[in-house]
């Protein structure tokens, strides 16, 4: 077994997006990209005027979407006619392929919003694809509890909690971990996928080595290894993420990512002729 240990810290840098929603951005700005991840977005705040313009309706091509809501309530409108409010808890995993136009809107008026968003690249045998959109009820995803930790899995496995999304070409896992003070989570990785961490909420020590304290909103990318040890040093919470890297060139183009730059410039002409949505 390889020790997995941290490669990199990243603070995340403070932005926003959408019509005016605040976010701290780790990956999509340095790293500009962490294969197969295009982007990481924390967002949200207790000030309304933070979110409140929320992300209005706008397209995508070429990429997989997945918000995860922690706090408040989201609104979800896209052109396959897919419709529904997202709670805390709940996933939005969205399949854009070939192109789809959604909004995402605040159902809220006031009161804390705080979520994330993860953007996945697609192979280029996929990203022409038909969309699909998947909406993952929290009451539907599995938990494993114990004294010391609680795992809830979006994908991939956790003892014997196991995530919805299933027989995805990147072998997704997305764990949402809430560790106790000085309790350890052991974990095994794939060899052959690219993991981090985002921290939430605690600190936490990773693997053997010393490193720079890891508290509140860090972005942590991991060493290759399999084997992930991780110490509470306070209560915590994080996100572990793993993907196995689809190793192709790409082009980004704003909210479409393909593998050149004439195949944005496709996807911008259809968005403007009114022939992007298939």
């Amino acid at each position: 077994m390889k020790q997995i240990e941290v490669d990199r810290i990243v603070e995340p840098v403070l932005s926003s997006d959408g019509a005016g929603v605040k976010l701290k951005r780790s990956i999509g700005v340095e790293p500009n990209y962490y294969d197969p991840f295009l982007m990481l977005d924390e967002f949200g705040s207790e000030d309304r005027e933070d979110y409140i313009g929320g992300f209005p309706a706008h397209p995508h091509r070429g990429i997989e979407t997945v918000t995860y809501m922690l706090h408040g309530e989201f609104e979800h409108e896209d052109s396959t006619g897919s419709k529904g409010k997202m709670k805390a808890g709940d996933v939005q995993w969205m399949k854009t392929g070939s192109g789809i136009i959604h909004s995402e809107m605040p159902a809220m008026t006031g009161g804390k919003l705080q979520g994330f968003q993860l953007w996945i690249n697609m192979p280029a045998k996929l990203k022409m694809s038909k969309p699909n959109y998947i909406y993952i009820n929290s009451k539907d995803m599995q938990v494993h509890k114990d004294e010391d930790k609680k795992v809830k899995t979006i994908a991939g496995k956790f003892e014997s909690a196991e995530g919805p999304v299933k027989g995805h070409n990147v072998e997704p896992i997305y764990l949402d971990v809430e560790l106790k003070k000085y309790k350890y989570f052991n974990y095994e990785l794939p060899l052959t996928h690219n993991s981090l961490i985002y921290l939430v909420e605690g600190e936490i020590k990773i693997g053997e080595i010393d490193h720079k304290n890891l508290k509140g909103s860090y972005l942590i990318l991991l060493s290759k290894g399999n084997s992930l040890k991780i110490k509470a040093v306070s209560n915590s919470k994080f996100l572990l993420i793993s993907g196995k890297p689809i190793n192709e060139k790409i082009a980004r183009g704003g909210p479409f990512v393909m593998n050149t730059k004439s195949e944005i410039l496709e996807a911008v002409n259809d968005f403007h002729n009114g022939t992007f949505v298939k």
